[in-house]
This record gives structure tokens, sequence and C-alpha cells, in this order.
């Protein structure tokens, strides 16, 4: 028996700031979540799997139209035609009260209910699926628990949209813990939520988060796709991650400590360009440059930090299929002098206050909500990259803050500290 075990497709999930970079790939990005979800389909052909597990987030919320709902019943009626049974279950972002539309999906797909678990059985390969999707977006309760008791003799899935115990970036959704799962007595936890992909435990049972299926922003780098499940005929499952991915995001770190001015680093970014590029395939590779390290050419970079953002745009185009789409500079001298006990000090409890507000994403909101101007701007100003409401983006101004002040303290602007 196969299984293929896909979350967080977000189709049609809106991209925000685009507009702003000259050159951005807009259409292309904009598009990949679609054909995300078209590979998605083509894997499970290919494998001729026996089942397609869903586990939630289908949309990114409400549809603006009906070519949303559209595009993913004609997606479905491809594995209709070919006999595969679709279960899913709605998560946070398509929870029941927040799609407005719909359309009827063909016969191979089963939506679980939002009222209570339940559970599909085939009893002619031995599979009983068990899932309970979101009536609303912010579920509080354990769903995990009140979930039914595995079927004797088959190979029992739990569906399930849920942060566990909680993950760095995501809500706390139908919280609950691996000794919740692991006790239900199921063979494996289809779970959906976390956008990284993670084997939470190792078989017996397996508890996965297969990741979304293609990277939305530059903060969701690395392969996307989904997980192949392979149940042998003792009842025993191995797992493989299949990417699935048309745009491929990648942070390219670059160490310049032991670069002496700006055509070292440039060249350093060019080194780590090309790693990138090999490692995405044919994908479109979107890139963010991130330079650290304490080096002489410091002074260099960040006196004319303008320069070197365009000389590494230029490096982007010397590789088919590579956009950068920004460059940040975190570097330092590489003797801050007498700065004394307190500096360290400092930028430890920065550190220790950034990590906590990360971990709480409503905190975060309420802080980044709680800046003056950000109350009186047009909602216009999202199409221009600023997007107070967007949770990845609050993420990726608190970061650049982070580190903007870490520079600062560190005396990375240029100045004594």
């Amino acid at each position: 028996m196969k299984l293929l075990h896909a979350a967080d497709l977000h189709i049609d999930s809106p991209l925000r700031g685009l507009s702003s970079y000259e050159g951005a790939p807009a259409e292309e990005i904009r598009g990949a979540a679609r054909r995300a979800v078209a590979n998605l389909v083509d894997l499970a052909l290919a494998e001729s799997v026996d089942a397609v597990l869903l586990a939630g987030d289908i949309y990114d919320g409400d549809w603006k139209d009906y070519h949303t709902g559209l595009f993913f019943t004609v997606q479905m009626r491809r594995l209709d035609e070919a006999g595969i049974p679709v279960l899913l279950v709605a998560g946070n972002h398509d929870a029941e009260s927040r799609i407005t539309r719909e359309l009827r999906l063909p016969d191979n797909v089963h939506r679980f209910s939002t009222m209570r678990p339940d559970t599909v059985a085939f009893e002619d390969i031995g599979l009983a699926v068990h899932g309970q999707g979101f009536a609303i977006r912010d579920v509080t309760d354990n769903l995990a628990v009140t979930y039914p008791a595995p079927r004797g003799g088959m190979f029992n899935v739990g569906l399930l949209h849920t942060a566990l115990a909680g993950a760095e970036g995501h809500a706390t959704y139908a919280p609950c813990n691996v000794g919740d799962l692991v006790s239900r007595g199921y063979d494996y936890w289809a779970l959906g939520h976390v956008h990284a992909r993670e084997v939470v435990h190792e078989a017996e049972p397996w508890i996965v988060f297969p990741g979304n299926i293609q990277g939305r922003h530059a903060r969701e780098t690395g392969p996307k796709g989904a997980t192949l499940i392979t149940v042998g005929d003792d009842g025993r499952a191995t797992i493989e991650h299949r990417d699935l991915d048309v745009v491929r995001w990648a942070r390219l770190d670059v160490d310049a400590s032991g670069a002496t001015g700006m055509e070292d680093v440039l060249d350093l970014v060019r080194h780590r360009m090309a790693e990138e590029r090999a490692a995405a395939g044919d994908r479109l590779l979107a890139t963010r440059v991130r330079v650290t390290g304490a080096t002489d050419a410091h002074e260099a970079l960040w006196r004319d930090e303008r320069r070197f953002v365009f000389e590494s745009r230029a490096l982007a185009g010397e590789f088919p299929g590579v956009w950068l789409e920004k460059v940040r500079l975190e570097t330092r001298h590489v003797d801050l002098g007498d700065a004394g006990p307190e500096l360290p000090a400092l930028v430890d409890d920065l550190a220790r206050t950034a990590k906590a507000l990360r971990a709480d994403p409503s905190a975060l909101e309420q802080l980044v909500r709680g800046v003056p101007g950000l109350k009186t701007l047009d909602p216009k100003v999202a199409e221009e990259g600023i997007a107070p409401a967007d949770a990845a983006w609050r993420a990726d101004v608190f970061d650049q803050a982070v580190d903007l002040l870490t520079a600062m303290i560190t005396g990375t602007d240029g100045e004594p500290a």
C-alpha cells in the first residue's frame, strides 16, 4: 500500500511587496502554488498511490473568486479518474467558517467533519483514516484526544491540523503533545500547519509534518514537498520526502570573516549562488543574501552599501533562473575595542527577547500593531510591501529590526558603538 501525505497547499496565497522589486518574477512566483499542486497530483498518479492525505490549509483563506475552487476541483478530478481517493481536513486558513464559496468536489474526495472526528475505512486495502477539520480558525481544544480507537487489522492514520505544543512562527491551534498521539494506537499521524518538514516521531507511530508543498516567501527556504508512505505486507511503514516546489527560496549566508574588501565578499557571494543554483535543479531560485562576520571589509561594505547590493544583483544575473530578493549586511568590525562587559550582555538580552517574541506570534502582532505609524497606513500600501496584518511580513520586519539593533549595538553602522 502507498499513501501520499501533503499539507498547507495554500492555493492562491497572495504575494505582498513583489511589485516593489524591479525585475521580480512576480507571475512565476504567483503561479507557483498551483503548479506545485499539479506536481502533487502528478506524483500520486506516477506512484499509483492508494490514497492522498491532505492535512489542512488547502486554501489560504476565503476565495477571491471561484477560480480558486475550480482549480482544486479539476486537480481532484484527475485523481478521481485514476480511482485514487482523497481524504482532507480543514485547517485554520480554510476553516469551515472562513470559506464562503463552495464548488462540489468529485466523489473521490472525502472532507472530514468539523463537528467531531470520524473514520473512513477501505476494507479492500486495509486502511482506516481518522480525522476532524476546523470549524473555526481559532481552535484551542485538543482534538486528538477524542479521535476514535484504531481499527483492528488495518493500517490506521490520524489526519490532523495542529501545532502540537507549539512551533516558532505558528499559532498554537488544536494543541496536543506527542504522548496524546502515541496513546491513540495509530500507525501514522499525518499532520499539517507547520511549514517546515519534521519527523516528530519515528515509527510506532510515525508522526510527520511534511511541510508545505511550495515556499511562499524568503522565510520558507529549502526543498518543499510531500511524504510518500509505503506500507509493507507486515504492516510497517517507510517514508520518503519528495520535492514538489517549482520556486526554491534560499537564504545565502556568507561569512565574510576572511575578506579584506568588497571584491572578496562578492566572490564569496558568487560561490554561494553557484552552490544553491546547482542544488535547486531547474527551479526558479529566489534568494536572500545575508553577509555576516567580523571582517576587514566591514567599512567598505557599509560605506558603499548601495553599490554592494547592485553588484550582488548583477552577480545573480550570471546564473539562469536566479532572482535576488534582498541583501542584508550584518557584518561588524574585527575589533570592537574596549566596549566593556555591558556590550555582550546587552546583545544576549536582545537575543533572548527576540527569541521569546518569535515564539509568540500574538505578542509579535501586538508589538508591530503598536507602532503608531502603522495604524494610519492606507490598506493600499500592502501593494508596496507594507502589510502589518500579514504574519510573514511581521516576522520578516521583526528579524530585520533585530539585525539592525544588533548591528548598531556592536558598531556595524560604521560608527563607534
